[in-house]
């Protein structure tokens, strides 16, 4: 199971979109976790309510997708388990689109067209593991030897 999370080619087009997307979930998981970025921190973000009625506590679920952000975007960004970081990038984002922006339209602002795409890359790199400059293919690399 673990070398199947790991299992990555030796290929470069992963590298950019890790990095990219990474940035952008550190920073929003650094706003709602730390308060970083003019964010709201944990406990006002937390005390928000979820997107669907079945998600209680409230304050559990988005305390979860706070942190799933903020480590997401951080394995990502290492290529350190990059589909698990991924998968809870995939997760949230799903959420935020169906959940969240579906009644914006499509369109910014409040449409789902940003978190579709940021759903899109994390969906990519879950398919596709880390790729080259990745923690994933300096593990994988170093068990084959």
């Amino acid at each position: 199971m673990y070398r199947k999370l790991i299992a990555t080619s030796s290929v470069w087009f992963p590298l950019p979109i890790r990095l990219g997307l990474g940035a952008v979930f550190v920073a929003h998981g650094a706003q709602k976790v730390l308060g970083s970025f003019n964010g709201p921190g944990l406990a006002k973000f937390s005390s928000a309510p979820a997107p669907y009625a079945f998600m209680r506590p409230a304050w559990l679920w988005m305390g979860a997708a706070a942190f799933a952000e903020l480590v997401g975007g951080i394995l990502v960004i290492l290529g350190l388990l990059t589909r698990v970081g991924a998968f809870l990038i995939f997760c949230i984002m799903l959420v935020a689109v169906v959940g969240v922006h579906w009644p914006g339209g499509f369109f910014a602002p409040g449409g789902i067209e940003y978190a579709m795409s940021l759903l899109a890359m994390s969906l990519a790199l879950l398919i596709s593991g880390g790729g080259m400059a990745s923690a994933d293919l300096a593990m994988s690399s170093n068990r084959r030897r």
